[in-house]
């Protein structure tokens, strides 16, 4: 399947809540913009060392970022500078808070054999009891993060330890929830799916996890994110075409009806960035 393009890589899910950062993410709209300044701006995203994830959108916003913020006064700074270089070609912004998360299992495969009610993979959140990493395991994660195939003695070697410690490591990472699965990347073009992010904003709130749960049962549903700010829910979802997700979301409308106050969605165009450990330093 790598021969012919379907596996792309083998990455670890790595929850840097845990660690104690928060997520908060910006989706920019550009005016006035020439394409040499608006490959900059996105390279300045990119570069920042706590960068998650950095795509440019074909949708109701131009580009998102994702930045792994551990401190709110340090990320105002930091947005102020931003402000201060390129704010000028920022029609309008909005930045809103992640909070977490659902993954579920690739059912998109096999959507004639799958368990409905047995969707859920893991479930990541802010919040709860952090914990300190010393160098050691911040290399292991980082290694991991790119790759999570290496073989154990290949990692050892590369890090310096006994290949009994780094699979003690990993074990106690994952005891501390600080990862969270091993993940295998899917080039869901080569199975005729196209990915979507696709938002919900509610008119009756109290529907909501009627609505998730309802939509965790669909084969297609791959995330489902919670954040404040922007949306009420977004998923995202891989699907035949735009007609595909049309169809689910007319579903939505008739399961739900009153419930829903407006639905969108957008395509990434390119990923310039997408990396879930932040760029950590040790003295």
């Amino acid at each position: 399947m790598q021969d012919i393009g379907l596996i792309t890589n083998f990455w670890t899910e790595i929850n840097s809540f845990k660690l104690g950062y928060d997520v908060y993410r910006i989706y920019i709209n550009f005016q006035d913009v020439s394409l040499d300044t608006k490959d900059e701006i996105i390279e300045y995203f990119a570069n920042c060392n706590n960068a998650w994830a950095v795509q440019s959108i074909k949708g109701p916003i131009d580009l998102d970022v994702y930045l792994w913020v551990k401190d709110s006064n340090k990320f105002e700074k930091f947005w102020n500078i931003t402000l201060e270089k390129y704010g000028s070609y920022f029609a309008k912004y909005t930045i809103s808070i992640f909070t977490g998360g659902i993954a579920c299992k690739k059912s998109y495969l096999l959507t004639d054999k799958y368990d409905k009610s047995n969707r859920e993979f893991f479930e990541f959140k802010s919040g709860g009891k952090t914990i300190e990493i010393g160098e050691i395991d911040y290399n292991l994660l980082n290694e991991l993060a790119e790759n999570a195939r290496v073989p154990l003695i290949e990692l050892a070697a590369k890090l310096g330890y006994s290949s009994q410690n780094v699979n003690y490591k990993i074990k106690n990472l994952i005891k501390k929830d600080v990862i969270k699965a091993f993940r295998v990347g899917i080039e869901i073009s080569k199975l005729g799916l196209q990915y979507y992010k696709y938002n919900i904003y509610l008119k009756k709130h109290s529907q909501r996890k009627m609505i998730m749960d309802y939509l965790k049962g669909n084969p297609h549903v791959e995330n489902i994110i919670f954040a404040i700010g922007w949306c009420d829910l977004q998923l995202e979802i891989n699907v035949k075409n735009v007609e595909h997700l049309s169809q689910i979301m007319e579903d939505i409308e008739i399961n739900f009806p009153d419930a829903i106050r407006k639905q969108s969605f957008w395509i990434t165009s390119k990923y310039h960035r997408l990396r879930s450990l932040p760029e950590l330093e040790f003295k």
